[in-house]
């Protein structure tokens, strides 16, 4: 019993960080969403498949697109 109430703390204490840190950034996203960017997705050096940047482009160009 004792593990099911510290399993349910640690999960809502994660969850809570992610709210705020959702509801402190501007626009509620997370920056750098782009898997371009991150050299362990992406080690052919191909553009994000969302908004089609290379990787040594410094944003998501998804404002772009939509």
């Amino acid at each position: 019993m004792k593990l099911l109430i510290l399993t349910i703390v640690l999960l809502a204490i994660a969850f809570a960080g992610i709210a705020i840190k959702i509801w402190a950034k501007k626009d509620g996203e997370f920056a750098g969403t782009c898997a371009s960017q991150s050299p362990f997705l992406n080690k052919g050096g191909e553009p994000c498949g969302f908004c089609g940047k290379m990787p040594d482009e410094a944003e998501c160009g998804k404002e772009e697109n939509s």
